[in-house]
């Protein structure tokens, strides 16, 4: 999955911040779909490597992530901004574990329920009898 992200990484467009991310979200299939940012000059429409990423894992058919990994040339772990935090909860139980990683590789690891607690529609997914 890194090596993948790297290489997303490597494509991506980032003439603006000239911060480059990488990303990989490992399918309960097994399949694994990698994304980079691509940047534009009106920076709203600017997509993030994490929802370029489940973007193509929607495309090939699949719905579920099981683990993802996100990768920077920077100096610190960058975490998926708030937006990408409740993308991933679309597609992601909130025990999905997400690989913060540098190019030395992974830097932290996190559950998604820790990197965004109480998300939005998540309520809709607790089965009866669960806390």
């Amino acid at each position: 999955m890194l090596e993948l992200a790297r290489r997303a990484l490597a494509n991506a467009h980032a003439p603006y911040s000239r911060f480059k991310i990488g990303a990989c979200v490992r399918a309960a299939s097994g399949r694994l779909y990698a994304g980079c940012n691509v940047e534009n000059a009106s920076y709203p429409v600017t997509q993030c490597a994490e929802a370029t990423a489940i973007g193509a894992m929607v495309a090939a058919g699949d719905r579920q992530i099981v683990e993802a990994v996100i990768v920077t040339e920077g100096a610190e772990p960058c975490p998926p901004c708030g937006r990408c935090r409740q993308q991933l909860a679309e597609f992601a139980p909130l025990d999905a574990r997400i690989h913060l990683c540098g190019p030395e590789g992974v830097r932290v690891t996190a559950t998604l329920g820790e990197l965004l607690p109480m998300a939005f529609g998540t309520i809709r997914r607790i089965t009866p009898g669960e806390t």
